[in-house]
């Protein structure tokens, strides 16, 4: 099982402790959690964002290993329902989708979620008079979460000027209304202090127990989910990092244990454990 990673496009292969992370995975499925960050990770990134779609290796692979491991998770800062729309996650059998970075938790077609603090309608009502005293170029995009606000910069003609330009202001209008602002690919996020994908995957794995953990992610708000990983490893638990690679966040690839060029390299990698699992559904005639 430890030559599962070269199988896949990478760079480099998995550490020692990835490598034995993915063999207890293939060893003990039924004991294992494979959590999942939707863009960039299953999906490509794309100007619109509601374009986004999984790779197509993804499903098919999802599809088998949603039998085959004791917990599928999809951890993503998009609302929960959107993230299972627009990745056609609905028929997946005991998938766990946990919208928001922690906020939101879709299980069997049902959201629970608690009500967003005060501090995001705060930050609602300030955020049109912060962002035209910052003057932000022509294609600057809010998206309101419910619980979290997001800034996108990508369909601006330079995204990366407009996200230093505005990283001030935001932040400034984040620690009034008590939130935290957090920065990604193109993005700057406005949301409630304490919530990242670590501590949702940190109570995910208190909840299951898996004896392995494999968590796959391509930006900074991924950066806590492997610390969580790190630290279900320090507590005896095999666990691997996956960093789906791109030009935009580099910076992934040093707390990695597994190297996979994008996307599609995801979808190669849960297809290679899924076959290490368990064989392939049989074709239809």
């Amino acid at each position: 099982m430890t030559q599962l990673a070269p199988r896949v496009p990478v760079s480099g292969r998995a550490t020692p402790e990835g490598a034995a992370g993915l063999a207890a995975i293939a060893r003990d499925p039924g004991r294992a959690l494979i959590a999942l960050d939707f863009d960039g990770t299953l999906a490509p990134i794309v100007t619109e964002p509601s374009a986004a779609r999984p790779h197509p290796d993804v499903l098919p692979a999802l599809q088998r290993l949603a039998t085959g491991v004791g917990t599928l998770a999809i951890i993503t800062g998009r609302p929960a329902r959107v993230a299972v729309r627009l990745g056609g996650f609905a028929g997946l059998p005991g998938l766990i989708v946990i919208g928001q970075h922690g906020f939101e938790r879709w299980e069997a077609g049902r959201v629970t979620s608690p009500p967003p603090p005060p501090g995001v309608s705060q930050a609602r009502d300030g955020l049109p008079q912060v962002l035209a005293k910052a003057g932000p170029p022509d294609g600057i995009r809010v998206e309101d979460k419910g619980h979290a606000l997001v800034v996108h910069t990508r369909r601006a003609a330079d995204p990366q000027a407009a996200l230093a330009l505005l990283a001030g202001p935001l932040a400034g209008l984040a620690a009034e209304a008590g939130l935290d602002c957090k920065p990604g690919r193109m993005v700057i996020e406005l949301r409630p202090a304490g919530v990242d994908k670590g501590a949702a995957l940190t109570a995910l794995i208190a909840k299951r127990d898996p004896a392995a953990v494999l968590f796959a992610g391509d930006d900074l708000g991924d950066l806590p989910a492997f610390e969580a990983v790190r630290a279900a490893r320090a507590a005896g638990r095999d666990g691997v990092t996956v960093y789906s690679a791109s030009d935009e966040v580099t910076e992934l690839a040093a707390h990695a244990d597994l190297v996979v060029d994008g996307p599609a390299g995801v979808g190669a990698l849960l297809a290679v454990l899924a076959d290490a699992i368990g064989p392939p559904p049989p074709q239809a005639r």
